[in-house]
């Protein structure tokens, strides 16, 4: 090996440059068997981040199913959910998918190139959305609908007839059952006397509380009676605890397994469908569900043997097992992979699934569970674009230690480039990630956008603070009134650590996050002296507001995450970020997308003008045709170079090959 160039940390030299970055950032999700082929619902970055569907048949060939213009994606929630089923019809199945152009559900036959309409076009752009799509059998396809009428808002779980006759007449498509503000997981009993669902109401999220409900359909096809099986929010009938219900799948006729967090953890139960105490598969300190963040989420499959292959994650990661619900045996499955993305689907005898690891930023896996083994379908990044392994940093889990001697879990991945070593007397930069939700879960695998800045010399540490999922209900209710807090001082934690072992320098201390991690951005700015500067990709800056204007399915998170309203409406002007940029002593570089409905771009926009009256330094960079979460290529490119730039200009290091972002305010 060639001598190391010796060179500041910050100005190495890397081939991971931010066009290959874009490349990386292919999503893959939403698996399902259709017969003996694969189907996937797979991003196009450089198609405007189009989400197309890919099929691989028995022989391996991999083809796409729904070219351009076509686009599977929903916005019920904002965020959607599962986007696609494959129906039983005459000569195979035909594919039902949601459109994001008009937000209409279609139906491409076997055999067939052009898809055919299923439901009404709305009378208003995005009026009328569907999504978490279920194929019982039979004449139609089940789906939770979202109607937005000027400011009314309703949910419905509605049945879709295949035959068409609902694109053209509204009054075709049923509505099978309502009864609550949010609706998921419609499932039909194997004999179809019943339907099961998820609901629950403001202001609960839905790890927070949600019910089982169990309802008999009726002759007309809708759902006269129905009662509350399990789950629920604390109140006034005497429950004392809040308890979230996840996915339920029927066994038989009679009973369901679902994931319930009645001890803390999301365990397996099979419940009674008629009302009964729910019993426990496999009673362990884990987590056998996940938030809902997307409409359609699973965690498991059941097997044709009866047995259940299962992901359930720890402290120390996930992993995927199986579940023998006779004995409540959990075996394992010994594979290369530390976290499986909860998008699980089998079709009796494999499962497909998304897993990464250290090693890998994502795979779509099918695995056999007779054998145990593993085949990789597709990568979220294609081979030709991997950098040498020796660019990639290590993934290293630590649990660090919080105020008040909390416990703290951070994926710490250090500065990594093999032609560079760094003077002998420096100590590299950090950036601490936040990442959003802040019920979210960062796993610690390979990550592109990671690798982008340690081969660069910049040191990246990933803070799962309190308030995040996989540790347990307490973990995540760490965060209860408490946001702009624990998550802050969490962060900081894990950044002075890493200085005071010597692995940072505590002068170049940078903060990054999206979401609600860009929150953490502005309040660790506004109210710590502990970073140097912060990046923040469309975060919260202030609360009134932002209760206003936000969508439906959050409008209530603050209840739980800062209090409820008008009641402690002191605390939502002092606890903003908005309300202290007297206070803020760093650059800060801001990143938006102008159709974001989740964080409008208000938010960004009210930070920025403060800014900019206070003479700070800082920049605003807004993205036209994005949402909450940058998918365009020149997007990501765009936004990555500006903060590299960004993080040079005020850390005092010239990272070679970026354009470099133009700061306004204050003193260079």
């Amino acid at each position: 090996m060639s001598e190391r160039i010796v060179a500041p940390y910050g100005a190495w030299e890397s081939p991971i440059d931010a066009r290959r970055l874009a490349g990386s950032s292919r999503r893959l999700g939403w698996p399902g068997f259709v017969g003996d082929t694969l189907h996937w619902v797979e991003s196009r970055p450089e198609e405007g981040g189009r989400d197309t569907l890919m099929r691989r048949d028995a022989d391996s060939t991999v083809t796409e199913v729904l070219a351009a213009p076509w686009w599977l994606r929903n916005r019920v929630h904002e965020y959607g959910g599962r986007p696609w089923v494959a129906a039983p019809v005459e000569g195979g199945h035909a594919i039902v998918f949601t459109h994001w152009a008009d937000h209409r559900m279609y139906r491409l036959d076997p055999g067939a190139d052009t898809p055919v309409p299923l439901t009404p076009a709305p009378a208003a752009p995005a009026a009328l959305r569907y999504t978490d799509l279920v194929a019982p059998g039979g004449p139609e396809v089940l789906a939770v609908r979202e109607r937005h009428d000027g400011s009314t808002l309703r949910r419905h779980i509605v049945a879709v007839p295949l035959d068409g006759s609902g694109a053209d007449d509204e009054r075709a498509v049923r509505e099978v059952v309502a009864g609550s503000h949010f609706l998921a997981n419609p499932r039909v009993s194997p004999d179809g006397r019943r339907l099961a669902w998820l609901a629950w109401e403001h202001p609960d999220m839905p790890w927070d509380a949600t019910e089982l409900r169990v309802g008999e359909l009726t002759a007309d096809g809708t759902v006269g009676k129905w009662h509350t099986v399990l789950g629920g929010r604390a109140g006034p009938d005497g429950r004392t605890e809040s308890e979230s219900v996840f996915q339920p799948e029927w066994v038989d006729d009679e009973s369901l397994y679902v994931a319930a967090d009645r001890t803390g953890w999301w365990n397996l139960y099979r419940v009674p469908a008629g009302g009964g105490e729910p019993a426990p598969l496999c009673p362990r300190e884990a987590e056998f569900g996940a938030p809902m963040w997307l409409v359609g989420f699973a965690t498991y499959t059941v097997l044709a043997d009866g047995r259940i292959a299962v992901v359930h994650s720890g402290p120390e990661g996930n992993a995927l097992g199986v579940l023998d619900p006779a004995t409540g045996d959990l075996t394992d499955l010994d594979l290369p992979y530390t976290e499986w993305g909860p998008q699980v689907t089998g079709d009796g005898h494999r499962v497909a699934l998304h897993a990464s690891s250290p090693t890998d930023q994502g795979s779509l896996l099918v695995v056999d569970v007779a054998s145990g083994g593993a085949e990789v379908v597709r990568t979220s990044i294609d081979p030709a674009d991997l950098p040498d392994a020796a660019y990639l940093p290590p993934a290293e889990q630590v649990t660090l230690t919080g105020p008040g001697g909390r416990d703290v879990h951070a994926n710490v991945y250090p500065p990594t480039n093999p032609r560079y070593a760094a003077p002998a007397d420096e100590r590299p930069p950090y950036v601490v990630h936040v990442h959003g939700g802040p019920t979210a879960r960062s796993p610690a695998k390979l990550d592109l956008g990671y690798a982008y800045f340690t081969s660069r010399g910049i040191g990246i540490v990933d803070v799962n603070y309190g308030g995040s999922t996989g540790y347990g209900r307490a973990y995540r209710e760490r965060l209860r009134e408490q946001w702009g807090i624990v998550d802050v001082e969490d962060c900081v934690a894990a950044a002075l650590s890493l200085a005071d072992q010597g692995r940072a320098d505590p002068r170049r201390l940078a903060i990054s996050g999206g979401s609600a991690g860009g929150w953490t951005v502005l309040k660790a700015v506004t109210s710590t002296d502990t970073f140097a500067c912060g990046t923040s990709y469309f975060g919260v800056a202030e609360l009134l507001q932002f209760a206003q204007d936000t969508h439906d399915f959050e409008s209530r998170y603050l209840d739980g995450l800062i209090g409820p309203l008008p009641e402690t409406r002191d605390r939502y002007v002092e606890r903003a970020p908005l309300s202290h940029v007297d206070d803020v002593r760093c650059p800060v570089l801001l990143l938006q997308g102008l159709e974001d409905e989740v964080v409008p771009p208000s938010q960004s926009e009210m930070f920025r003008d403060a800014l900019a009256r206070k003479g700070i330094r800082h920049a605003y960079i807004a993205f036209e045709g994005e949402q909450h979460g940058f998918r365009k290529a020149e997007s990501i490119v765009a936004s990555t170079e500006a903060e590299l730039s960004f993080y040079g200009q005020v850390m005092g290091f010239e990272p070679p090959g970026v354009p470099v972002v133009e700061l306004s305010g204050g003193d260079a």
